[in-house]
């Protein structure tokens, strides 16, 4: 394990920072230029950044325990150290001089739980980099590259909301966002809640998984259906014609972005919680993304007191799973539903709220 001040011979020039997100509604929507509500983690990635005195790039992390270096004009091997050099070839695109680099990344978002910890890990390094090098880079602009940066250099073909969330969003109000346009507006939770999220301790891989199937699937669907994307399609009758498993996958992004518009103009917190649990089966029955750990974690929580709905979060196949709760009982419902979940072997463990250790040690 190697120190910051042993990798920079001393304290880094700049530090920044990105929050991880747990997306609350419009799940698989992003890509289908639909809409979302996600909000930021207290869980961060922080960049620290310098220049690197010689004629390479040099990235470190803690969490891998491994150091990426290749020449200014090679590639990082695929792993963190693409995501970042994505970032550094995009902004070099836009014909900003960026000098080799020294990076070392730490983080305690837990990679692989759906809290999206690559897009953390994005726009951690692009706010370094504006910071180091002061190039004029708005958030959205950031959020853009960002995104560029993984499905150019990671080959994750993901769509706009990770990042946007990790630029813009604040951990007490939801982002709400619209793929097409990115607008975006600030909307407040709903009064006297607060969030649970647990980890089901099964790690998904994105680039591995069904991800890229579903969205070839979505866009046949819309093909068929004659619209640019499914966000075009606004009676969710209309999918009912197209083939089995066009007709579901398209069915489940319809009805989530209805989901996303009503929750976004203001409800209650009982319908914001109906609402939830509509989203996660319709992932599970429609879209097919969950998987047994995730549909018994959130049975376990919604049957905790003060509990109003509960769904998987992230694309699916493993990660993390999302509560909304009455404020002031999710600390209690956490634990309760982490230790019947945990009773069959597996190994959760609560994300949010943020054990006390854990306050104690950010």
């Amino acid at each position: 394990m190697v120190n910051t001040d042993t990798f920079f011979g001393g304290a880094p020039e700049v530090n920044a920072s990105a929050p991880g997100r747990v997306n609350l509604l419009g799940e698989h929507t992003d890509y289908n230029d639909g809409f979302m509500l996600p909000v930021a983690t207290p869980q961060r990635t922080v960049v620290a950044m310098s220049r690197s005195g010689d004629d390479h790039f040099h990235f470190y992390s803690p969490t891998f325990d491994n150091t990426v270096t290749f020449a200014y004009d090679g590639n990082a091997p695929q792993g963190y150290g693409s995501y970042i050099e994505g970032c550094i070839r995009l902004v070099q695109a836009e014909g900003i001089e960026v000098p080799p680099l020294r990076i070392y990344v730490t983080s305690d978002l837990p990679v692989g739980s759906g809290l999206s910890s690559s897009a953390a890990l994005e726009v951690a390094t692009l706010r370094a980099m504006r910071a180091l090098l002061g190039f004029e880079l708005d958030d959205v602009k950031l959020a853009r590259i960002a995104q560029r940066a993984e499905i150019e250099y990671a080959h994750v073909n993901c769509g706009i909301m990770d990042q946007m969330a990790s630029s813009l969003a604040g951990e007490t109000s939801m982002l709400f966002i619209d793929a097409r346009t990115l607008e975006h507006r600030l909307v407040d939770m709903p009064p006297d809640t607060e969030l649970i999220v647990v980890d089901s301790g099964i790690a998904r891989k994105l680039a591995a998984s069904k991800y890229n199937e579903r969205r070839a699937e979505c866009e046949e669907a819309s093909r068929k259906l004659g619209v640019p994307a499914l966000r075009d399609v606004l009676d969710p009758a209309s999918v009912e014609g197209l083939p089995s498993p066009l007709r579901e996958r398209a069915r489940h992004v319809v009805l989530e972005n209805l989901r996303v518009l009503e929750a976004a103009g203001g409800v209650g917190a009982e319908r914001f919680g109906e609402l939830m649990n509509a989203s996660h089966f319709s992932l599970r029955d429609d879209y097919e993304v969950s998987i047994s750990e995730l549909n018994d974690l959130c049975e376990q929580l919604r049957a905790q007191p003060g509990v109003l709905g509960a769904r998987l979060t992230g694309a699916g196949f493993g990660g993390a799973c999302v509560a909304l709760c009455r404020a002031g009982q999710a600390q209690q419902a956490a634990a309760n539903a982490l230790a019947a979940y945990n009773q069959h072997g597996r190994e959760g463990r609560i994300l949010l709220p943020v054990p006390t250790q854990q306050k104690g040690q950010q």
